[in-house]
């Protein structure tokens, strides 16, 4: 059986504020960039956080994972691909891919993994009813 894969591709443009003083982005922005495509991801799958929040949860960073591979500079483009790694666990791994879009260059790939938690702050051990059906709904169950 083929194991169905969620992907979400965004591109943002480098910004000023992003970039150090020799214009090549500040390593920490690469965190940014993930979050701006885990935010892409959850608008085309119908995963925002606002929704997950309304069903009772907030789901924090446990884990990053950065590796740099070439540098992004001001004016570039980059296109963040967001995939999310199934995983019968109550949490959400992503892996990510960053490219410039004039060069086609990897410029860093990474990792993150969120887990949920209820409104009371207690870690959920079991998946939640909520992301159980969306996965069923997305075809992943």
């Amino acid at each position: 059986m083929e194991t169905k894969t969620l992907v979400n591709t965004t591109e943002v443009d480098v910004r000023f504020s992003e970039v150090d003083s020799l214009r090549v982005v500040w390593h920490g922005n690469y965190l940014l960039y993930f979050e701006l495509g885990r935010e892409a991801f959850g608008k085309q799958y119908d995963l925002e956080y606002l929704q997950v929040y309304e069903k009772g949860f907030v789901v924090p960073l446990v884990k990053t994972m950065v590796e740099h591979k070439s540098p992004l500079v001001y004016g570039d483009t980059a296109i963040i691909e967001t995939t999310l790694m199934d995983n019968p666990a109550a949490k959400m791994v992503f892996k990510y891919r960053i490219f410039c879009k004039s060069t086609g260059k990897l410029a860093a790939t990474g990792e993150t993994v969120q887990v949920f938690v209820d409104n009371d702050g207690d870690l959920c051990i079991t998946m939640p009813p909520f992301f159980e059906e969306w996965k069923k709904q997305q075809g992943l169950l």
